[in-house]
């Protein structure tokens, strides 16, 4: 429940109560557009004319994949060795070690280094969405992704920890809706609550990059700003951005679905020139491989792709729209987290 002594949650947005009107109250924003389609052909083409980032991701997955190929050879080869040789309890516990040192490096490094790329592909893709042109056209799309990852580091880091906490509070705005049988295009569908819930975790999943666009696009240097506003917006258009992600999971699972049945042939060559113990299990490594590789394709090339159509859509719909203030008050309502973002960080 909302403290009675807080002032409304609208207060921080708009800098007066609802029954203050004032110029805040209006558009919060003015860019241009020079893309407004978000169909798979568009967002395909602005990936490949941002191709550089796109092969940047590439490269740090295909490394990441070959480590995870060694890695399957140290700890299910080494967890063989240690069974056959010593006692199956050290086989295991040399297994457990090799999970959680992955899952370290997974959280810790990998999962931060592909965020830097990923901001500066963002910053690239909002210059050809919003302006059609990288910068002033005198420098390269890596020289000026780095060069707004560095002006806005603070930004960019506070955005990597902003993730889980904008993630909690569209979750709970989701849980509120009353409509989501209207997604479904396929009758007798509108009870299959897990096809729901896909639908919902795509919308979610590139939110914090479309916020950092929207912040980009306006010039917003306060981060937390322009995450409550591009909240409030989201929740202001969550249909037609629903709507949207319906065609993201639907063919972002065909062409997952699919690149992986290519992959099983290579992954299948690999296994075989791994170690013997290894090959014991060679068919769930085939496997593991196969969707390791098909996972760098798909974080590199298709994910952008989507990420592209869900930035396209959102700041075509905010285009000239207001914000409605009431919805922060909402939002204040159905969620704590909402409430820590109002309050704990403007009165922090």
């Amino acid at each position: 429940m909302s403290d009675p002594n807080q002032p409304p949650a609208s207060v921080w947005l708009t800098g007066a109560p609802p029954s203050q009107p004032t110029p805040g109250q209006g558009v919060r924003h003015a860019y241009p557009l020079a893309v407004r389609d978000h169909g798979l052909a568009t967002a395909f083409g602005l990936v490949m004319r941002s191709l550089p980032y796109a092969l940047a991701r590439f490269g740090v997955h295909l490394a990441f994949t070959f480590g995870c190929i060694i890695w399957l050879i140290v700890a299910f080869g080494g967890a063989a060795w240690l069974t056959a040789h010593i006692a199956q309890a050290f086989g295991l516990v040399w297994l457990v070690v090799c999970l959680v040192g992955a899952g370290w490096f997974w959280v810790t490094i990998l999962r931060y280094v592909l965020h830097l790329i990923a901001c500066g592909h963002v910053a690239v893709l909002t210059e050809l969405i919003v302006r059609g042109q990288v910068g002033n056209g005198g420098e390269s799309m890596f020289a000026y992704g780095r060069r707004i990852v560095t002006e806005r580091f603070g930004q960019v880091n506070a955005l990597f920890g902003l993730n889980a906490l904008v993630r909690g509070i569209i979750q709970s705005f989701h849980r509120t809706l009353d409509w989501t049988a209207e997604l479904l295009p396929i009758p007798g569908l509108e009870s299959v609550a897990s096809l729901i819930s896909v639908i919902l975790r795509a919308a979610t999943r590139y939110l914090d990059k479309v916020i950092f666009s929207y912040n980009l696009a306006r010039g917003e240097q306060d981060p937390w700003a322009g995450a409550r506003e591009g909240i409030v917006y989201y929740c202001q258009n969550a249909m037609p951005i629903l709507k949207t992600s319906i065609w993201i999971v639907i063919q972002e699972r065909v062409l997952s679905f699919f690149l992986w049945l290519l992959l099983l042939v290579p992954a299948g060559t690999i296994t075989v020139m791994l170690p013997h113990a290894v090959r014991e299990v060679g068919g769930l490594i085939t496997v593991v491989i196969a969707l390791l590789l098909a996972s760098a394709l798909r974080e590199a090339f298709i994910r952008p792709i989507f990420l592209v159509m869900i930035m396209i859509r959102f700041h075509a719909l905010v285009e000239n729209q207001p914000i409605n203030a009431e919805w922060a008050d909402r939002l204040a309502q159905m969620s704590d987290k909402f409430r820590t973002f109002v309050y704990g960080v403007r009165t922090a």
